[in-house]
């Protein structure tokens, strides 16, 4: 062990958000101030959940959503950008990924609301057009060209992790794991000059164990699944993953796909993009795009396949 590591201290922080916890481990000289970095990280991701939440009637998003057609919204500079990325990677996955499906996601019972028999069918049945083509951005105002209800929960909480590994290295930490609810940022290697350990988790809707292990730095992954949040519909388990095709979850779906990207909100995303996408397309647009994802395929007898892309998941599992 490395005389560093024998000096500085390990520091655990976290704390709620989002409906779960954030959190972020790093090492530092002894008597360094982790109240002050503390604070400052519940309110990184404090402003982003003001700013991004469906759940909350008053935050940006939700004005934005309530403003009628045609009218310009002022929005501010944080979610712009993860508007603006939603929209580059709905167009990326050719709407696989779209962060117009709030009518859908409310209808199906995964928002604030119970579901809803009548707003199933309406959800079902609107003609629909991708948010990348009715809503009009620029730095500072939004407006939306045709009805749309915006939920950003396939990337928010990836770029809420970004807010953290950005809060640490303002208070001059380089080093460090940051993470909410599964969605984790590698920062650079720990104290001992090793890789961050991220566990794969396994689908599996019982019990949290690891499918494989990352070794990473300077890099973020993010996992879409069927196992953690679903409803039961006459005995079938869906997803909370929406197709944007139907207007209603996935039905035939990988179990997970698994995403390591630069940061985490684009984790995030092309995680629920390749979900529904599937192993084929989302396999071959993965390799176009240079992703490293892993998707792992309940088989019969509740085995698991893996078929794995990029550097990192060539082989069909992690490393």
């Amino acid at each position: 062990m490395s005389k560093m590591s024998i000096e500085q201290e390990r520091i655990a922080l976290n704390g709620p958000t989002m409906g779960t916890r954030w959190s972020a481990l790093f090492f530092a000289e002894p008597g360094f101030d982790a109240g002050a970095v503390e604070t400052a990280l519940q309110a990184a991701v404090d402003e982003v959940d003001a700013q991004m939440s469906t759940w909350k009637a008053d935050s940006d998003l939700m004005r934005l959503n309530a403003a009628a057609v045609g009218v310009r919204v002022a929005v501010p500079a944080r979610l712009s950008a993860v508007l603006r990325l939603g929209l580059e990677i709905g167009r990326a996955t050719g709407g696989a990924f779209d962060i117009g499906m709030g009518d859908a996601v409310k209808a199906w019972g995964f928002g604030a609301e119970a579901a809803a028999p009548h707003a199933i069918r309406a959800a079902m049945t609107a003609q629909r057009r991708p948010a990348h083509e009715v809503l009009d951005l620029n730095e500072t105002h939004a407006r939306k060209l045709a009805p749309l209800a915006l939920d950003l929960n396939g990337i928010a909480k990836g770029y809420g992790v970004d807010r953290l590994a950005e809060t640490l290295r303002a208070h001059g930490i380089a080093d460090g794991l940051v993470g909410i609810d599964g969605e984790m940022r590698a920062m650079g290697a720990r104290s001992d000059a090793a890789a961050w350990t991220i566990a794969v988790e396994a689908p599996d809707t019982e019990r949290r164990m690891p499918h494989s292990i990352l070794a990473l730095e300077d890099a973020a992954v993010a996992t879409s699944g069927d196992y953690r949040h679903w409803i039961d519909v006459q005995g079938k388990r869906l997803s909370h993953t929406m197709d944007p095709r139907r207007g209603a979850p996935l039905i035939a779906a990988p179990a997970s796909v698994t995403v390591v990207a630069r940061t985490c909100a684009e984790a995030d995303a092309w995680a629920t993009a390749l979900m529904v996408l599937g192993p084929e397309a989302g396999a071959a647009l993965a390799d176009a795009r240079g992703l490293d994802a892993l998707f792992l395929l309940r088989e019969d007898g509740q085995g698991l396949r893996s078929i794995g892309v990029g550097r990192l998941f060539a082989a069909g599992v992690a490393p």
